[in-house]
């Protein structure tokens, strides 16, 4: 990578131009971002995994910069204009803007007014009026009046077409107006089409202004979905005065402009120039820059989110009943082992227009008593709290515990070819109730089947950048994954696709190779699966488990590369390895600074120490139950004052989602999460958290709950 990229993104992010470069040099080598945070701190200087990411981020948009660059050059090239100057402009810019700004005049364009003036003569004529050379335009314009000019009028008018086009492709002139543009605000006007309800959700923003400065993310977003959806007119109030006398002025200072009758020739390109060309294309930049800045924070707000979703606690392995509610069609049960393996299904009717509910209990019954169920998942869609009633009227062993479970994207991954592959013999009701009772075992191993923006956890995902939002989740979701650990003899080849340097196909030629040779008995065993060599094996193994593993370093985050690192702890110690391991207060005696070698720094024998007292240790809390107010039933219960406990459902910018038990969801607004008013929500709750919320406004026309954070 070129020097010029490695100095910008070190800037970027704050951090040295070394780091900057051990990274690059490790992608390269097919490294992967757990990987390099995890075992490489000593070449980034222990920058973490988001920072990593970062430098792939921009190490990819500098790869695609570099590709475009040859087009530019090429381009440019073939009409003759190349100069030594104009190429090391174009090889030094590091902003895409810039690049654009210096292609803009070179650019092939469709044929415009400009070109049309050209084609006629004129542009000898727009030259001198732009260079100033001339004092007398009317004059030197009679010079061009001819077969293809009719008028002296229509030699200065096409003259100014193509002095207007010149301004609008001038760098520093379209630098000045974004500057401008950047300062002012927003402004949005309801059109004809905003009538009836899919409109009124955009109501706020019928007659609305904001500083494009200060104006939030999500704001912004719903302002440029209204737009998209026609229900809406969005400009950027710019003072057009003010733009074209500033931009006047400018030109004329460069110039030493004169007073004279061609002032007026000039005032009239430059007016035409802003308003036909320079303003449309500048607000359209302005605006989408500031829906990129919006993108990215949304993005960010996505992907906390979904790791906080993936790494919700897990009540592990298990015997689970699992319950998909439902009224007409009942509710569908499974019961899973301690793996998640389907043992039975069938469907129950405990509510109307049914209601069998003696023999459902019966059922229940008979049901936890014949697979010794442990726990009981219930979904938390249609007929949840009805269901949640019905189960804690069944005569339930001591210690089987009941928990509400989410049940988004459960339809998806239902009807999805994986859900497809793993129960072709069941209809979509059971892999559904499946799905449920699975999260609660292990949500991080079951959400990784479905997309994660059908999870119910983003803030205008279809309406943000593609392209970053897919990288940011796969990053997510990849460092989930390796921050947990995987099992290796009972992880799903969807899970384990996303275990450093394996993806889809090793995952399902190690799913096969345990399928034809059993459990795997050590890490060493991989490098015989089918195209899973060195390189993959050095990325993928320090996150793999093997639970019952003759070496118990296997089991642990300890990579195998530094297993005689342990060796050597250990006989120092006087004890073997297997005693090393788990024995907290030997890992205490270790002088860490002894083992500091060649590519093994103290910050990785830290962190293998650290690891060697808990080892193979699930960093997710456990799971907890949670009970909703039995008096609360629909949002007419509701009045304001009352103190309710809830689920924290989704975090956005301007507040959070809290499920307390009824069809509506509540939002607490940032304003009331802090005491001193608003608040970062990311900082205040996570997903998934159980909380106390008091009711502050029911709105029951439009369905909306207001709450304030108790605790």
């Amino acid at each position: 990578m070129k020097n010029i990229y490695i100095k910008s993104i070190a800037s970027r992010l704050q951090i040295k131009d070394w780091q900057v470069e051990n990274c690059v040099s490790l992608f390269e080598d097919g490294a992967t971002i757990p990987f390099i945070s995890r075992y490489r701190k000593e070449r980034t200087g222990g920058l973490d995994e988001v920072a990593i990411a970062e430098v792939r981020h921009w190490t990819d948009v500098f790869a695609e910069m570099e590709k475009r660059k040859a087009t530019v050059i090429e381009t440019i090239g073939q009409a003759g204009a190349l100069t030594d100057d104009l190429r090391k402009r174009i090889e030094d810019c590091v902003e895409s803007r810039e690049l654009e700004d210096i292609y803009l005049p070179y650019k092939p364009k469709r044929r415009t007014r400009a070109t049309a003036a050209k084609e006629a003569g004129l542009e000898p004529l727009a030259d001198k009026m732009y260079d100033v050379s001339i004092a007398d335009p009317v004059a030197e314009a009679r010079k061009y009046v001819g077969d293809k000019v009719a008028t002296v009028e229509d030699a200065l008018a096409g003259a100014r077409d193509i002095i207007a086009e010149r301004l609008s492709e001038t760098a520093s002139v379209r630098e000045t107006l974004r500057q401008i543009f950047r300062t002012r605000r927003i402004v949005t006007k309801a059109t004809k089409k905003a009538t009836g309800q899919d409109a009124m959700k955009y109501r706020t923003y019928f007659d609305y202004s904001e500083s494009l400065e200060r104006i939030a993310p999500h704001r912004l977003l719903a302002i440029l979905r209204a737009e998209e959806e026609g229900f809406i007119s969005v400009k950027i109030d710019a003072d057009a005065e003010k733009c074209g006398k500033k931009i006047y002025y400018d030109f004329c200072q460069e110039r030493r402009y004169p007073a004279s009758a061609l002032a007026e020739q000039m005032h009239m390109a430059f007016e035409d120039s802003f308003k036909r060309l320079l303003e449309p294309s500048i607000s359209n930049e302005v605006i989408r820059d500031a829906k990129e800045k919006a993108d990215i924070e949304s993005v960010r707000i996505f992907g906390e989110n979904l790791r906080q979703l993936l790494l919700a606690p897990p009540v592990g392995q298990k015997r689970v009943l699992a319950i998909d509610p439902g009224f007409r069609t009942g509710c569908k049960v499974v019961c899973l082992d301690e793996m998640g393996d389907l043992l039975h299904n069938e469907a129950i009717f405990p509510h109307p227009p049914v209601s069998e509910k003696v023999k459902a209990i019966q059922t229940v019954s008979g049901l936890v008593s014949r697979y010794d169920i442990e726990v009981i998942a219930i979904g938390n869609g249609t007929a949840s709290r009805e269901t949640e009633d019905f189960i804690r009227r069944v005569p339930l062993p001591d210690g089987v515990r009941v928990f509400t479970v989410s049940e988004d994207g459960a339809s998806i991954y239902s009807a999805s070819e994986v859900a497809r592959e793993e129960f072709p013999d069941h209809d979509v009701t059971v892999r559904g109730a499946v799905s449920i009772g699975r999260r609660l075992m292990d949500p991080l191993a079951e959400l990784v089947k479905i997309d994660p923006k059908s999870l119910g956890v983003g803030q205008y995902q279809h309406d943000v950048d593609q392209n970053l939002l897919k990288e940011k989740l796969d990053n997510t979701v990849e460092s989930c994954v390796n921050s947990v650990g995987v099992n290796l003899n009972t992880a799903s080849s969807y899970l384990l696709s996303y275990v450093s340097g394996i993806g889809p196909s090793l995952a399902e030629n190690i799913v096969e190779y345990r399928a034809a040779n059993g459990a795997y008995r050590s890490r060493r065993e991989l490098l015989k699966v089918k195209r899973l060599g060195e390189k993959a094996f050095e990325q993928c193994a320090g996150f793999l488990r093997i639970s019952d593993a003759p070496d118990p370093l296997d089991n642990s985050a300890v990579h195998p590369e530094a297993y005689h690192i342990v060796d050597r702890m250990a006989s120092d110690l006087g004890v073997s390895s297997k005693e090393l391991v788990g024995n907290a207060e030997l890992c205490t005696r270790i002088d860490a600074s002894r083992y500091v070698s060649g590519n093994f720094g103290l910050p990785t024998i830290n962190d293998i120490i650290n690891e060697l007292k808990k080892p193979g240790r699930d960093p997710r809390e456990s799971a907890q139950t949670f009970e909703f107010d039995h008096n609360i039933k629909a949002i007419e219960d509701l009045s304001a004052g009352m103190e309710l406990p809830g689920i924290v459902t989704n975090i956005t910018a301007f507040g959070a989602f809290v499920d307390i038990g009824i069809k509506q969801n509540g939002l607490i607004h940032a304003s009331q999460m802090g005491v001193k008013g608003m608040a970062d929500p990311s900082k205040v709750v996570r997903l998934h958290q159980q909380v106390k919320v008091m009711v502050v406004s029911v709105d029951l026309e439009r369905g909306r709950i207001g709450l304030r954070l108790v605790k």
